[in-house]
């Protein structure tokens, strides 16, 4: 059963999709002085951190709102 979210700006945009959209933004140094997550400082790669945020809800929450936050808010500024 698929529902439209339409309010929502991460509906159909995969884990994968958004990390690696703001590791090309900021780079691993930067994201993790954003974000403290050891996968971000400690010899990252998108597929160790994909494992961590697929299995840490807080982790995820806090990448998806910086992802919100760099892409969905400057884009449209009157959100």
């Amino acid at each position: 059963m698929s529902q439209e979210q339409p309010n929502n700006p991460l509906h159909g945009l995969k884990l994968e999709v958004i990390l690696t959209r703001l590791v090309d933004h900021y780079g691993w140094d930067e994201l993790y002085d954003l974000i403290r997550i050891n996968c971000f400082g400690s010899n990252p790669s998108i597929k160790s951190s994909l494992k961590f945020l697929r299995k840490t809800q807080w982790a995820r929450d806090k990448v998806e709102a910086l992802y919100i936050e760099t892409f969905v808010r400057h884009a449209n500024p009157w959100q």
